[in-house]
């Protein structure tokens, strides 16, 4: 029988699963909605509803590429354990190939893309349901253009991308590399929002106040500490990884090259993870237990 569109949305409102999911459901139930709605219990994606509250620090930044033009994905799960999980793994590699094709970064149009078993967003569901774990497409970042583009994974937990004129690959690559330890924040002191250097000249005239100088000394002390904030702040300003002796600026200046941008992405960045204290969940059980 035909399914109508609007049954299929119902159902999904109900249960939370995807709609090619709920679509199998209700076909494979005659159209009814009760039976589809447990049908989807019985096979455990209406459960992967429940996980999706639950934190995800851990996972995996993979990289996918299209010529010039490369994005990283952040896709997390509960455990560390997971992100090791062959399924996982090869979720995220599937995720990341399809947002590279697409060349997006936006998380909503990568979760709609289509997957060989249904869109990213329903395979995810189907795989929370498998594996039993929460799993989301955190972030993504996209990068295209320049003469060079550079991309950098340490490990599976921080990826970097940089967009480069004139130099080469190899310091390019060298760039990202450097991002990917010292994470700067910006790429040059001309990207400081106005309101953060305003902030720091604030901070350091308040904590000079107290030493007695002359306020025109005060205020190149503070001027001072404001340009060693921009430099330890900006890519360009930072010690270059590879030569201390030398800024990222210098260097690039020597090869003839400029970063036009570089984007970066660590794995369970700013996400508050929660504590397990193991001994007092056992004592609470033990407690239970006795009552």
């Amino acid at each position: 029988m035909a399914i109508s569109a609007s049954a299929v949305k119902e159902l999904r409102e109900r249960t939370g699963v995807g709609m090619m999911e709920c679509k199998k459901a209700l076909e494979a139930n005659g159209g009814d909605m009760e039976a589809a709605a447990d049908w989807l219990r019985k096979q455990g994606l209406a459960k992967a509803v429940k996980k999706e509250g639950r934190v995800t620090a851990e996972g995996r930044i993979a990289l996918g590429q299209d010529g010039n033009e490369a994005v990283l994905v952040e896709i997390n799960c509960e455990t560390d354990f997971v992100a090791k999980d062959e399924n996982f793994v090869g979720f995220c590699n599937a995720v990341a190939e399809a947002a590279g094709k697409a060349k997006t970064g936006d998380v909503e149009a990568i979760r709609a893309l289509p997957l060989a078993a249904g869109s990213v967003d329903e395979v995810r569901q189907a795989l929370v349901a498998k594996i039993g774990e929460n799993m989301q497409v955190r972030r993504a970042v996209h990068l295209g253009g320049g003469e060079h583009l550079a991309t950098y994974l340490h490990g599976v937990k921080i990826g970097v991308l940089v967009a480069m004129d004139g130099g080469s690959l190899d310091l390019a690559r060298d760039v990202a590399m450097h991002v990917a330890a010292m994470n700067p924040p910006f790429l040059d002191g001309s990207q400081i929002p106005a309101e953060v250097l305003d902030k720091e000249r604030e901070i350091l005239t308040a904590e000079a106040a107290g030493s007695g100088k002359k306020p025109e000394i005060i205020a190149k002390m503070v001027e001072g500490r404001v340009q060693k904030f921009m430099a330890e702040n900006t890519l360009l300003g930072q010690p270059f990884v590879k030569d201390q002796d030398q800024t990222v600026e210098k260097v690039l200046k020597a090869a003839g090259a400029k970063v036009l941008a570089f984007r970066r992405l660590a794995v369970g960045e700013g996400v508050e993870k929660k504590e397990e204290n193991f001994a007092e969940e056992v004592m609470k059980q033990v407690a239970s237990a006795q009552n």
